[in-house]
């Protein structure tokens, strides 16, 4: 199944199966510039983090101390047999192992906390930016691709600002005293180690770049999986209407072998890296061994100065070991946070104003003058519309599929732009309004009606968070919605399923109307609201309407007469264009689209006029 692609302002969100070409040639300056946005998150909580560093400083430094311990420690028993000396070195050892342990304790705590703060900050960063963006951004990505960055992306990031920080400290710093105090040891012994780190860190130069091409594939192909799950789990009653559980199936499969097939290529790389700098050291342990035996028993080194060293060169390995890790966990951490940024970078299309105004109230009236709109560059939706609609009246639009009727009511409350043209609400220009107290003044009810998966008072309270018990309950009584809502196990307490799936269209849609009530809205949107009911739910519905339009400015979008021929003006719309505008008689008067809409209605029914679908599908062939 092809996915959405976007259109040239979302360019910056990437779809990228094998990771992007250019990541081969990203400079360590680059991914420092990536890290350092990624630990910006972590500026808030910068004290509790210092002391996580401090404490990991001081574990560090213990721990550089130890080997010294040792050492003389082996020296008391072999060298002066001194039982008293032996017995205090052994206390003040595991005094220091006690002492490392709740220094170790305290800095990772704090640490890691920063760290799940910052991913919860970070979570709720890109889910309120994803709001922020308007409907075009959602038509053109996928859901489940979305989330995949709300939830894999993230985590991934976390390991750059807990494990990063810790390990480039503590490595660094018991990298850089272990070379000190070996060197300080014996010099010629240290020589081995200062040939093998540079040949380490070329490896790890080399290979990290790979690590960090398929880190970032494996993030997209994740994403795909989740987008692949969500699509058939979301649409689970198509699926199974068309009997396609295996080819969902198929395709999941299909997804997640794509996904570990990349996860395997980035585990041979690692674990090919991981071999290699393994074998390194073990060859560099094994030349430490034979020369260091050689310098005790020429007597330039005691048997505790070689334990020390030993002990010093296992510190050297495992922190450039840490270091080289590291390296992979900055390209994997990397390779997610760039896709956050792109999507943290995209700039919402519908947005305020700097001179935005406030509306806290308004009368209602609406104006669409010389509208122009198109959703894809040379294929307009809308042109040159214009018509008004006067505060408190009903107005509907009829035409055939794709005329931009749902359009038109679309550029009302700003979930688009128009091109060219001004859509105005009491003579104010949209744009120049805040959005948030535009869309507070419109109440919206659409043929797909979305329910949240809670109960059926918290369903009617999204219309106004605010909204008291009693007022639901009046207005699922204004909605006739009250009679079935009783005949549900625990009333308005019943939960409504995923997307409402307990409760039939019409309940549903009484439902959608009852949540605008609360909200009080001066404008009224009706797209299609009764297209899919049966003839008693759509009786119960229109009743729910009626009450709802009292007093408000109403935009009727239906494909049936009985909805839209009580309203004040209809106007028809076809190839983006209103051709007629009158009341129902005014309409059916004359020889134009209405008149012949109706009696193609008439020749394909042979119920009542209130009682049949009101427009053909497609009306091209008719010569108006």
């Amino acid at each position: 199944m092809p996915k959405h692609q976007g259109d040239g302002s979302q360019e910056s969100i990437k779809d990228s199966g094998e990771g992007d070409p250019e990541d081969e040639n990203r400079s360590p300056a680059t991914l420092w510039h990536t890290m350092r946005r990624i630990i910006v998150f972590s500026y808030p909580y910068r004290y509790r983090m210092l002391t996580g560093l401090c404490l990991t400083l001081l574990a560090t430094l213990v721990w550089l101390v130890i080997p010294l311990g040792v050492r003389s420690l082996l020296d008391a028993v072999f060298h002066e047999g001194n039982r008293d000396l032996l017995d205090r070195l052994a206390v003040g050892l595991l005094l220091l192992f006690v002492f490392s342990s709740l220094i170790s304790f305290g800095s990772h705590y704090q640490i890691e906390w920063v760290g799940e703060r910052v991913v919860t900050d970070l979570r709720q960063t890109v889910y309120t930016h994803l709001h922020k963006l308007g409907l075009r951004f959602f038509a053109d990505h996928r859901l489940g691709e979305l989330t995949s960055r709300l939830t894999n992306d993230v985590g991934a990031v976390r390991q750059a600002v807990t494990r990063v920080l810790i390990d480039l400290l503590m490595h660094g710093f018991s990298l850089l005293g272990s070379i000190a105090l070996m060197v300080l040891l014996n010099w010629r012994l240290s020589i081995v180690i200062f040939v093998t780190i540079p040949i380490v860190m070329l490896i790890s130069r080399q290979l990290g770049v790979k690590i960090r091409v398929l880190s970032r594939s494996v993030q997209d192909r994740l994403a795909e999986t989740t987008a692949v799950a969500e699509e058939a789990l979301t649409g689970i009653r198509v699926v199974k209407a068309f009997a396609r559980e295996s080819y969902e199936t198929t395709r999941y499969t299909n997804a997640t072998e794509d996904l570990f097939n990349t996860a395997r290529k980035r585990v041979v790389v690692t674990a090919v890296f991981s071999s290699i700098i393994g074998m390194l050291f073990l060859f560099a342990m094994v030349t430490i061994f034979w020369f260091g035996g050689i310098e005790v028993l020429e007597g330039r080194l005691t048997t505790g100065d070689l334990v020390a060293f030993i002990f010093y060169a296992f510190n050297i390995a495992r922190s450039v070991a840490g270091i080289s890790g590291l390296y992979s966990t900055v390209n994997s951490a990397a390779g997610a946070s760039e896709r956050l940024f792109e999507l943290l970078e995209t700039e919402a299309e519908i947005a305020d104003s700097t001179t935005a105004i406030s509306l806290a109230s308004i009368e209602g009236g609406i104006a669409f003058e010389h509208v122009s709109f198109h959703y894809e560059p040379g294929t307009p939706v809308l042109e040159n519309v214009s018509f008004s609609i006067p505060p408190g009246e009903t107005f509907a639009v009829v035409g055939p599929s794709g005329a931009g009727k749902t359009t038109l009511t679309h550029l009302i409350p700003r979930f688009f732009d128009t091109q060219s043209g001004c859509v105005s609400v009491d003579g104010h220009d949209v744009k120049e309004l805040l959005i948030k107290d535009l869309r507070e003044q419109i109440g919206l009810v659409a043929q797909d009606v979305h329910l949240f998966s809670d109960s059926v008072r918290e369903n009617i309270r999204y219309g106004r968070l605010e909204a008291t018990d009693q007022e639901i309950e009046e207005a699922a009584e204004m909605a006739n919605a009250i009679d079935f809502i009783n005949r549900l196990p625990g009333r308005f307490n019943a939960r409504v399923g995923e997307k409402g799936v307990k409760l039939s269209g019409g309940e549903r849609q009484r439902i959608a109307i009852a949540r605008a009530l609360p909200k009080n809205p001066r404008i009224l949107l009706l797209d299609e609201a009764t297209s899919s009911l049966d003839s008693e739910s759509e009786a119960l519905v229109h009743q729910a309407m009626s009450q709802l339009r009292m007093g408000r400015t109403t935009l009727i979008v239906a494909h049936r007469l009985s909805t839209v021929r009580h309203a004040d003006r209809i106007l028809v719309l076809d190839k983006g264009r209103i051709k007629e505008s009158g009341t129902h008689d005014e309409l059916l008067a004359g020889k134009g689209l209405y008149r012949t809409y109706v009696d193609m209605q008439f020749r394909r029914s042979d119920s009542s006029q209130d009682d049949f679908a009101f427009l053909p599908d497609r009306l091209e062939e008719q010569e108006l």
